[in-house]
């Protein structure tokens, strides 16, 4: 079955059309053919990033979710490959559904230079009812992958908790056991977070639920599952202070203030980790991405002693919004963000694109107030990126051609994306108030279908799927006393 199934997806991978589709991305990972969903398995080691992720090579006729595989020497160029993972086994075969990667230091049990967790998936299709169980997968060469004979090492959710059960992170203690973090749902239908530790991978024990003693409750019954939690130390840039941040999905949390309008929203919250309790947070959590599509984000895996700034990537894509433009023109859909660099500030969360596109000179970069330029050195281009210091003007960035095209706007302290002309029809106009203190420029990285914002220095991130026609790139400023400064430009063709 593994053989066939392999060989199944290789087919479809050897006879996609998405290539010749002009809005699939350059620089982006999307998937070979098909549909691609949450990054998988994030890993960065001798100088090669890998990037697993949820695959459904045969989507939209049939829905049998792999893990698969993409690499790349420089976040800008990806070569995908034959599927890592296959749903062939009894424990996943509705699905090898999300989980992390994990690079073993020792010569335990489970001794292979890197460890792939994941949910097993298994549906009753009569019924409904829903198995979910943890599962390993090792690699000496991140070329073969191997399922432990044993699996599932941890055969089914606890006792006080349904089978939303899924999405397991793995690192190693401080004292030298391992710890894996799950995303839960209790009996009662909220969503909470549980830990588990073992000593050797295989053989796993639940210590209880992650608690937040300093939140006053905040997060006792926050959404009714939380999904893809994700544990890292982040640094604060100014004083340097490590923290704790807590990155997961809480579904069904409707917050009476601006954001959270997907349909599912990713947040964060930053204390200090403390066995299972997480401390030093008042309750307060922040909205990651503000864009119309992100979810399900994860930060990459390195071997111990590696001391890197952590780097992100998200999904760029919403539950149940798979009729994307691209399943017709090309029968791929979706696609992963670039990677990000994190670091803290004063609390906040800071994203930085860890990529640079070619740099390309812009003649009159100084655009005066209340005029329009075209970026014609970008012209021809669907994968570019433009760095833009609005001063104290109003300004716009529109991308596509006059009928079909994304409006970018700084606005005062507002930012207001409106895609209502394109092509894609989920979500037509956002507006997101800036955070206190950040500065007025914007990064803007485009390619072909989909847009990253960023404004500030990495304060605030924005992302969007953007099917527009043509390339045309054109900045409109409005009302100050100061220029508009175009500070680069760069393009991938």
């Amino acid at each position: 079955m593994a053989h066939n199934l392999t060989d199944e997806a290789l087919s479809a991978m050897r006879s996609s059309r998405a290539a010749d589709d002009p809005d699939y991305p350059l620089f982006h990972v999307a998937p070979p053919v098909g549909r691609l969903n949450d990054p998988n398995g994030l890993a960065r080691a001798d100088g090669v990033y890998h990037a697993f992720y949820q695959f459904s090579p045969f989507h939209p006729h049939r829905k049998l979710v792999y893990w698969g595989h993409a690499t790349s020497r420089d976040m800008l160029t990806w070569d995908h490959h034959a599927p890592a993972i296959m749903p062939d086994s009894r424990y996943d075969r509705h699905g090898a559904y999300s989980g992390t990667a994990f690079f073993i230091d020792d010569d335990g049990e489970a001794s292979s230079p890197v460890a792939l967790f994941y949910t097993g998936n298994v549906k009753d299709e009569e019924t409904g009812i829903r198995e979910a169980s943890q599962c390993l997968v090792t690699s000496p060469d991140f070329e073969s992958f191997t399922k432990y004979p044993g699996n599932p090492v941890i055969p089914g959710h606890p006792a006080g908790y349904t089978p939303h059960f899924r999405d397991p992170q793995v690192w190693r203690s401080a004292d030298g056991s391992y710890r894996m973090l799950i995303g839960a749902q209790r009996e009662d239908e909220t969503g909470a977070a549980l830990f588990y530790r073992s000593a050797d991978l295989i053989s796993w024990e639940c210590e209880g639920e992650m608690s937040f003693p300093d939140a006053g409750g905040a997060f006792d019954r926050f959404g009714y599952m939380w999904e893809c939690p994700n544990l890292i130390s982040v640094s604060d840039e100014v004083t340097g202070e490590a923290f704790d941040v807590l990155i997961f999905c809480p579904q069904g949390i409707h917050p009476d203030r601006e954001g959270f309008e997907n349909i599912f929203p990713c947040v964060y919250i930053v204390g200090h980790l403390d066995g299972t309790q997480f401390r030093g947070t008042d309750g307060t959590y922040t909205e990651l991405d503000h864009g119309f599509e992100f979810y399900a984000p994860q930060v990459f895996a390195t071997p111990a002693g590696t001391d890197e700034t952590p780097l992100l990537m998200g999904w760029a894509g919403n539950a149940s919004e798979d009729d994307q433009p691209s399943i017709d023109t090309g029968g791929w859909g979706h696609t992963l963000t670039v990677p990000r660099k994190l670091s803290l500030r004063a609390g906040r969360l800071i994203q930085r694109p860890a990529i640079q596109l070619p740099r390309v000179s812009v003649d009159h970069g100084q655009m005066a107030p209340s005029s329009s330029k075209t970026i014609r050195e970008l012209e021809g281009s669907r994968a570019f990126e433009l760095g833009l210091n609005a001063s104290d003007s109003d300004v716009e960035v529109r991308i596509g051609s006059d009928h079909q095209f994304v409006s970018i706007q700084l606005a005062g302290n507002t930012l207001i994306v409106d895609r209502s002309t394109s092509r894609y029809p989920h979500g037509k106009t956002r507006r997101v108030t800036l955070p206190e203190g950040c500065e007025r420029t914007l990064r803007i990285l485009h390619d072909s279908s989909i847009t990253e914002v960023f404004v500030g220095d990495g304060d605030l991130a924005f992302t969007l799927r953007s099917f527009v026609d043509g390339d045309g790139l054109t900045v409109r400023t409005h009302g100050g006393s100061r220029p508009v400064t175009v500070t680069h430009a760069g393009r991938f063709d």
